[in-house]
Order: C-alpha cells, then sequence, then structure tokens
C-alpha cells in the first residue's frame, strides 16, 4: 500500500471529493483533511474532534459527525445541525453514517463515551429524510460502525464493532428497514469497522486491531484479506475517477507512537460503488 499522509491521532472518514481528492478526519486532534491527486493536504473543516463519519452535501458542503450531525459548508460561512444527541434519551453522539440513493441520511448513535471510559451501552439507527424529519429504525447496537448499501439499495449493511458482527437490514422503500440479521460475524481478534461496498456487491471492511480490510462476498463468506502495515485500520473508501483506488485509513493505537495514524491508497480489483450525496434539506 501507498502512504500518503500520516501523523494523525486516529484517521476516520474517508470520503472521495471529485475536485478535492480524499477528505478524512481525525477524531482525536480535530479537523478535516484533504489529500489531493498531487499529495497537497488541505484544511476543510478546522478544530472539531470526534468525527468518526463524513458525506458530501448536494449545498456545496460536508456533513460531519460527532456530538451530532451538522453540515459544514465548505466556504466555512454555514452551519446546521441535522441530528442532534437529544434524538433519544441515552444519546450522546454519533460515528459513522451514510446516504441512500435519494440523499437520505442513516446514521448510528452512541450511548456511552468511546474514550471516555464509561460502561458500553447500546445505540440506535437513524433516518434523516429529505424534508429532515428523523426516524429511529433500530436499537441494540453496541458500537455503531461502517454503513453501506448494496447495488440495489435493497440491503443495508452496519457494522457493530462491539458485539463482532455486521448487521444486515431489507430497506423498505420509504426509508424504513426490517429486522436485522447477521451478514458476518467478525472473528473476536478484530473488529467490523468502517465499510464500503464495491460495484459486484462486495462489501469491503476495516478490521480494527486486525492489520486487514476483509472483503466478503454478497453471501457473507470471505473472499480475500488485505493486509495493512497499521493494526488499527478504521475505515476504506473507494475513490479516483474510476472508483477503483481503495484508500485506507488508521489510527495510532498499536502503532510505534501517538500519532501514527495514516491514510494509504491501493488499487482495487473492482470499482466501488458512488456514494450519493447528502440532500436533506438545510435550515
Amino acid at each position: 500500500m501507498q502512504q500518503l499522509a500520516t501523523g494523525y491521532g486516529l484517521v476516520e472518514g474517508p470520503t472521495w471529493h471529485p475536485s478535492k481528492g480524499l477528505l478524512y478526519s481525525d477524531v482525536l486532534n480535530g479537523g478535516v483533511f484533504s489529500i489531493n491527486e498531487a499529495g497537497e493536504i488541505s484544511t476543510v473543516v478546522p478544530h472539531r474532534k470526534g468525527i468518526g463519519g463524513i458525506v458530501l452535501h448536494e449545498d456545496d458542503g460536508l456533513v460531519v459527525g460527532g456530538r451530532n450531525l451538522s453540515f459544514k459548508s465548505f466556504d466555512g460561512e454555514r452551519s446546521v445541525v441535522l441530528l442532534d444527541n437529544d434524538v433519544t434519551e441515552v444519546a450522546v453522539g454519533f460515528n459513522d453514517f451514510t446516504t441512500d440513493s435519494k440523499g437520505r441520511i442513516y446514521a448510528g448513535s452512541l450511548a456511552f463515551q468511546v474514550f471516555g471510559g464509561g460502561d458500553p451501552k447500546p445505540g440506535h439507527l437513524h433516518l434523516v429524510d429529505l424534508d429532515g424529519s428523523i426516524r429511529t429504525l433500530s436499537d441494540g447496537v453496541m458500537l455503531t460502525n461502517g454503513m453501506g448499501f448494496s447495488p440495489d439499495g435493497k440491503l443495508l449493511y452496519h457494522a457493530d464493532a462491539r458485539d463482532d458482527v455486521i448487521r444486515v437490514h431489507d430497506v423498505h422503500e420509504d426509508g424504513g428497514v426490517g429486522p436485522w440479521r447477521p451478514f458476518v460475524k467478525t472473528p473476536p481478534e478484530a473488529h467490523a469497522d468502517g465499510l464500503a461496498v464495491a460495484e459486484d456487491g462486495s462489501v469491503w471492511t476495516a478490521m480494527a486491531h486486525g492489520s486487514r480490510v476483509d472483503v466478503y462476498e454478497p453471501d457473507g463468506s470471505l473472499r480475500k484479506s488485505l493486509p495493512v502495515p497499521l493494526p488499527m485500520v478504521t475505515s476504506v473508501c473507494f475513490g479516483g475517477a474510476d472508483l477503483m483506488d481503495l484508500y485506507v485509513v488508521t489510527g495510532s493505537r498499536g502503532g510505534p507512537h501517538d500519532n501514527c495514524g495514516t491514510v494509504y491508497k491501493t488499487r482495487a480489483d473492482v470499482p466501488g460503488l458512488p456514494v450519493a450525496e447528502c440532500r436533506v434539506r438545510l435550515g
């Protein structure tokens, strides 16, 4: 794998932007950054810590996670909260999230401070519809992580890093989901973190503490594993003009020092599915 950038505490939220390149966050030290094809790094959103997920918004900005889900314009002039942590009595913030083909947001809430030493409690899965209305779809997810849709949009994958499982839901036309069932039971020595779905329906999953990306067939069987130089593999996304560049990001835990979180790139053998821009109404 080619190393593109390093020196971060915990890299998360890799998201491909056609002109800005790869966007990504540093959860522990704060900020959203971009790295273009020339390797130039820029700050997109300064300071904000705790961003575990990022999606693009059609109104020339992005949506970031943390204590809430907020729209941030690229010019820094506008900020709008789309989902706050009063959505349930137990929510303290939001980790990873994604959009469906219509531009609705599917987001997982956390019910405990992951880095605060609190007792783990289950969170929920929420939907933010295009008009800004919110529905809570599912519960019992211990540590919500990566999400993605099957190529036909009929399945939603949702990683639970604490329960060693990738969930899968049937998706209804109105955006609701059916009861979850196990898609993959992950091995106990590594945890399913961020994920991305490829054009052929395979699910590419960052395996935290496992030094690898696991690629699962649509039936849940393991296709292959890609080794990663650092153990704390946190997320993946597809990018490049043909969506065949695989970006892999890591944290520092288990590495040689506290700020060794790194962004890597390699070539995939199948294109990724494009993730739709968020179209949730602002304001």
